[in-house]
Formats: structure tokens, sequence, C-alpha cells
């Protein structure tokens, strides 16, 4: 199967040896590896040319954007300029500059591919280092496929027209899968690294990010509030509910653009209430 990865770069020059490394290393390796520098002030661009220099199949493109911080869109943004220089693939992955993957993480994604054709998104689970020890990033359910390692079969990624341009769109992609048929995996035995936990520098405005992201996903306010209850309590920031539903309300008030249709938000609330009653 080929595979093609993206990898969105602003100012990663602390992690990316590390990360390409650990992409060279691979008992399977990926047919292209595409390292976008997205307007770096740092090392990020040097780092990723002398592997590009030294691996055929890896290549650095450069993008120009605004200093300013969007949260999701502008990393969405950054893996779609990627996207227009990738060659012909079968799976197509978006990861972050961050983690350090283990030697046979693609070697086993292409056995959970090829032995499921009905399996459109596939990783492995996201670790963190805390007192010398390397433990589960706790901040949601290890059957979710997350933002920093996701690997798509084309099929779905054409099927739910690639990714949408905000926040959420991590958790989209994976309810839009569903609604399309797909099966979403996690293989637990792949411990990937994550050398920044994720929420690293999150402020009040991005957690209202998350409130409208749960707006354009069409979850409707109880849904919401159950949402921003477990987003509180893995965060263990109970300030979070209230941000979260200040941001769903103000997306609601400003009737800003919805990322799916009405009638994939009539299955992803049948989805989601679904998964709350199978748990009581």
């Amino acid at each position: 199967m080929r595979i093609s990865i993206v990898i969105p770069a602003h100012n990663e020059a602390n992690f990316l040896k590390d990360c390409l490394d650990s992409f060279v290393a691979q008992t399977y390796l990926p047919n292209e590896l595409i390292v976008v520098d997205d307007n770096s002030t740092d090392e990020t661009f040097a780092i990723a040319q002398e592997f590009a220099d030294n691996h055929p199949w890896i290549k650095v493109v450069q993008r120009q954007s605004a200093d300013t911080h969007i949260p999701g869109k502008k990393v969405v943004d950054t893996f779609n300029f990627g996207l227009e220089h990738a060659s012909e693939f079968d799976l197509i992955g978006k990861f972050d500059a961050d983690i350090i993957l283990p030697s046979n993480y693609f070697e086993m994604m292409v056995n959970q591919f090829q032995s499921n054709w009905k399996l459109g998104m596939c990783s492995g689970l996201l670790f963190i280092e805390k007192n010398g020890q390397w433990i589960y990033e706790n901040i949601a359910d290890k059957k979710h496929i997350r933002g920093p390692i996701k690997l798509y079969h084309k099929a779905c990624f054409d099927q739910i027209e690639g990714l949408r341009p905000g926040v959420g769109w991590d958790t989209v992609d994976t309810l839009l899968a569903n609604y399309h048929d797909f099966e979403t995996k996690t293989v637990p035995e792949l411990h990937v690294k994550h050398l920044r936990p994720t929420g690293h520098g999150y402020s009040s405005k991005n957690f209202q990010a998350k409130g409208e992201a749960l707006y354009k996903m069409r979850y409707g306010l109880v849904l919401t509030k159950i949402a921003s209850l477990k987003m509180a309590w893995q965060a263990k920031n109970p300030l979070l509910y209230s941000q979260v539903i200040i941001g769903f309300l103000k997306a609601f008030f400003q009737n800003q653009p919805k990322y799916v249709t009405k009638k994939e938000g009539a299955f992803i609330r049948n989805y989601r209430w679904k998964g709350i009653f199978s748990k009581l």
C-alpha cells in the first residue's frame, strides 16, 4: 500500500529530529513524507531539509502564513498545502512533528488496512512522559484516533471530503467516517510518544473554540453540555465547562456555518446518544 504522510510544522526544532528519526527507522517505510514548514522562525526548515537531503522519499515545502495562531484551521490549512504536493497514495496520514513512533508502526498499520476492507481510519495510542514514566495521555477514549497520528484510507478520506478547517476537525472526521459506513480502529499495543502534551498553552479562547466546534457538528445544547462536562473532568479544569458553553452559544447567535449537513448532524447526535446510553 502506498503511504503518503504530511507533517505540518511551525517552530518544531526542539522535537522534529527525534520525530523524523522514528520515521526513518520504520520497518515499513512510507512512500513519501512531506514536511510543511509553516512560517517557522527557528531551525525547523534546516532540520527537515537535512533529512530530505539524505532520504529521497522525504521532501520539504515551505508555506507562508500569518503569525496568528488559529486553533484547528491553521494546522488543517498547512496539511492541505502539503497534500497538494503529494503523489498517488492508498493511505494518507496527518502527523504532528512532536511524536516518536515505534519502529513497526506502519507495518502494523498496513496489516490492519489490508485485513479489513471497511477500515477507514487507524492509529496507535499517544503516551506522555510523567515522572520518568510513559503513561497514556488520558484526554480521550482509547478508541478515539487522535489528531497527531491520523491515518486514513483514501476511499474514506475522499468520502468525508477531507478535513474541516477548524477546531474539532479530528472529531468530525471520525464521525463522518462512521456516517459513510467506514470502521475506525486504534491498536493499543502501538505506543506513540507525545513529546508535548495536548493543551500546552491553551487559553480560554481555545476552550471556547471547542464549543464552536460542537455547534458546527450540530450536537445541540444538551449533548454539548454533556461533552463539556466530560472535557472538564478529563482536563481536571472545571472552568473549561463554562468556556465551552460560551463558545457554543456565541456560534449559535452568530449563526456560524456548520461542518456537516442536517442529515449528517442527525446521524452524529444519534450516534453520540447511543454511545452515552451504552455506558449507563
